[in-house]
C-alpha cells in the first residue's frame, strides 16, 4: 500500500487551480477538459481537485467547503525552504491569514493560512 493523492471536491476547479498556482507555487499537471478534475504536481504525491458534483456521481456525500464557515477537519501541508517568505507569497496572492509562521518548540517553524474554499494550508520548514 502507498500514498497516492489527495482529491478535495471544490465549487469551482480552475479557479482553485489557479489559486494554487499563484499563491502555493505549485503546478498544474493535468486539467479534464470538462474543467470537473485537475491535478498539481506537488513532489512525491499528487494534490488533485474534483467538482462537488463529481462526490456525488461516485456515491459519495460530502459538505461543500465555505470559506466564511470554520474550516474542513483536514490540513494540507506544504515543506518550504522559506517558510516565511512562501507564507507571504501566498498572502499576497490571496490564501486568507489563519495565524503567522512562527517556530515550534522541536525547531519547526509552522504558519496556517486558508485558500479560496476554506482549506487550511499548512506551510513550515523541513523537520
Amino acid at each position: 500500500m502507498r500514498f497516492g493523492y489527495t482529491i478535495l471536491y471544490v465549487p469551482d476547479v480552475a479557479a482553485t487551480v489557479g489559486f494554487y498556482e499563484q499563491a502555493i507555487g505549485l503546478t498544474r499537471r493535468f486539467i479534464h477538459e470538462s474543467g470537473m478534475y485537475a491535478e498539481m504536481e506537488t513532489g512525491g504525491t499528487v494534490l488533485a481537485f474534483a467538482h462537488l458534483s463529481m462526490a456525488e456521481a461516485n456515491g459519495l456525500q460530502v459538505t461543500p467547503p465555505n470559506a466564511a464557515q470554520p474550516a474542513p477537519p483536514v490540513e494540507i501541508c506544504f515543506v518550504a525552504d522559506d517558510p516565511e517568505l512562501a507564507f507571504e507569497h501566498a498572502v499576497k496572492h490571496g490564501a486568507a491569514l489563519v495565524r503567522p509562521v512562527e517556530e515550534k518548540p522541536w525547531g519547526q517553524k509552522v504558519g496556517h493560512l486558508r485558500d479560496l474554499n476554506g482549506f487550511v494550508i499548512e506551510i513550515c520548514s523541513a523537520m
